[in-house]
């Protein structure tokens, strides 16, 4: 699972790919930002991703696209 988030006055938003499920990230998200804590996100490696909730712009959930790679047509 994809998932973009957009921080307040940050150029770039970060993208993270997560095992996660849709309804499992934005239940985290919603936690994060009623609680006025950390968002933490493990992404597919096992690397931790952690975000100030009050800092947070926007967050896009989506399912990443496979097989990217090469020509389309």
């Amino acid at each position: 699972m994809e998932v973009k988030i957009g921080v307040q006055h940050a150029p770039r938003e970060l993208v993270v790919e997560t095992d996660e499920s849709a309804d499992a990230v934005q239940q985290l998200v919603a936690e994060a930002v009623s609680a006025g804590t950390v968002l933490t996100l493990t992404d597919s490696k096992g690397r931790k991703l952690v975000v100030p909730a009050a800092k947070i712009a926007y967050v896009e959930i989506g399912g990443g696209v496979a097989g990217q790679v090469g020509f389309r047509s």
